[in-house]
């Protein structure tokens, strides 16, 4: 199991909106994460900085972040460009992070 980290950035004022749609997540999106490996997925906002830290445990070689070329991300990155940083292909802008301590 690997375990993968990365950050965004979320508009300013968009935290409830943003919340909504994820609790909202759907059900054929849910199936691809957990298809391709995800098995737990957390994002946690840090509110004076709209940074958002996506947390994943990932059993093979890829995660979320591997997944842009299948139709459902594609219309989801779509759905979630208007409330955060986002690339042209409306990606979310994500810069991934090195783990520098692990406590089991």
């Amino acid at each position: 199991m690997e375990r993968k980290a990365f950050k965004m950035h979320l508009n300013e004022g968009q935290k409830e909106e943003y919340k909504k749609r994820h609790d909202e997540i759907w059900p054929e999106l849910k199936k691809l994460l957990k298809d391709a490996g995800v098995s737990e997925y957390s994002i946690f906002l840090d509110e004076e900085t709209n940074t958002l830290f996506a947390f994943q445990k990932v059993r093979g070689d890829g995660g979320s972040q591997d997944l842009g070329q299948t139709e459902i991300v594609k219309k989801w990155w779509a759905f979630m460009s208007d409330i955060m940083k986002s690339n042209p292909d409306n990606s979310p802008v994500t810069v991934p992070l090195d783990e520098v301590f692990y406590m089991e």
